[in-house]
């Protein structure tokens, strides 16, 4: 057994998300959003390095001494998988394991919004998650990926860097591929799932300019394209995803967008008012007429008004400030907390208010 497994072993037993694991630091783990140090000494340059070797292959020491960072997946027998990122800092070699669930999870167990829990028995189109870095976007794909598999017969792609939840076929036929184990980039993968007879396409993170055309171009075929995004917000999903397109094609891909965009849920992770784990709050953009006008005319920049006042029309969408103050006035979160991650703080304190009033 690794040494470093002892401090793996303490993060999945504490039900912590990431282990930070770095020279001129003491390891330290992330618990509901916050860091804990753990009890151990300052580790030493050469011991980090001692530590962190004893887990990688040869492989990865030679990308490491290249790339000066490499990115891998961890497992341990009996312990759990984890998602790695060593890397050099000015004290030395640091690295982060983030735990992966070992099943997959279920859109109940996320208690997602309703209207989320409709969206894996599209057919067609372009769904989105997005969010800051850890605010759960795989943990939420994982869900829906599970959903389709546990309702309907049909052939699911996954695309990762690496692989998370694995996922058992129940109903559908479950092809899961990794960048650089079982292809050599998203957009290879994602040309080759083309003519692979995709029913659905996972594409684990929207990064460049070739993957987005390239998605974009499988949810014109009819496939039911799911994917993530590092975004804030609705609105600025949509203006990254034209935005990252060459000037000549963008007019087209707005037209292109407005038709095939189904739903973009924008989520962020707040500690629960209980002190017991973390709650999504989740900002939710549907295909109405409204948004595809809005999309092909090159006014994004309208969506998050269009937000604010779509939460009454019967049709699930919700702005993330009016998503906090319902998790306020229902409990779930504090106000401070809510506070922290509001696009406006005024707004939700005046919602939270006029629903006590």
């Amino acid at each position: 057994m690794a040494r470093l497994d002892s401090f793996l072993r303490l993060v999945v037993e504490q039900h912590a998300s990431d282990l930070h694991f770095h020279s001129g630091a003491v390891p330290t783990i992330r618990f509901d959003g916050g860091l804990l140090r753990l009890p151990f000494r300052t580790l030493t340059e050469t011991e980090t390095r001692r530590f962190l070797f004893e887990v990688m292959d040869e492989g990865q020491r030679a990308q490491f001494e290249t790339d000066k960072q490499v990115d891998f997946l961890y497992v341990v027998e009996g312990l759990g998988r984890f998602r790695a990122n060593v890397y050099v800092q000015n004290h030395g070699m640091g690295a982060v394991f983030r735990v992966i669930r070992l099943t997959p999870p279920t859109l109940d167990d996320l208690a997602v919004p309703q209207v989320l829990r409709k969206l894996p028995h599209l057919q067609n189109g372009l769904v989105l998650v997005t969010g800051p870095t850890g605010s759960g976007k795989t943990t939420t794909l994982a869900a829906m990926v599970h959903e389709v598999n546990r309702t309907s017969a049909r052939h699911i792609i996954t695309v990762e860097d690496p692989i998370e939840v694995l996922h058992t076929p129940i109903k559908s036929v479950v092809s899961q591929r990794q960048v650089e184990k079982h292809t050599e980039t998203f957009a290879s993968a994602l040309r080759a799932a083309l003519r692979e007879s995709p029913d659905v396409l996972v594409v684990g993170e929207m990064r460049d300019q070739e993957t987005v055309q390239l998605a974009l171009s499988a949810a014109e075929t009819g496939v039911l394209v799911l994917g993530t995004l590092h975004t804030n917000s609705a609105a600025k999903a949509v203006d990254r995803i034209i935005d990252i397109l060459p000037p000549e094609t963008r007019e087209q891909a707005r037209s292109v967008l407005s038709v095939l965009l189904r739903c973009v849920a924008s989520q962020h992770l707040c500690r629960r008012a209980n002190g017991e784990g973390r709650v999504a709050v989740m900002e939710v953009l549907l295909h109405t007429w409204a948004v595809a006008n809005m999309i092909r005319e090159g006014k994004a920049h309208q969506i998050d008004a269009y937000l604010q006042t779509a939460g009454n029309d019967g049709t699930g969408m919700i702005s993330l400030d009016a998503s906090i103050a319902r998790a306020v006035r229902n409990g779930y979160i504090t106000m401070e907390e809510g506070l922290r991650v509001a696009n406006y703080p005024d707004q939700v304190q005046l919602m939270v208010g006029d629903a006590i009033r």
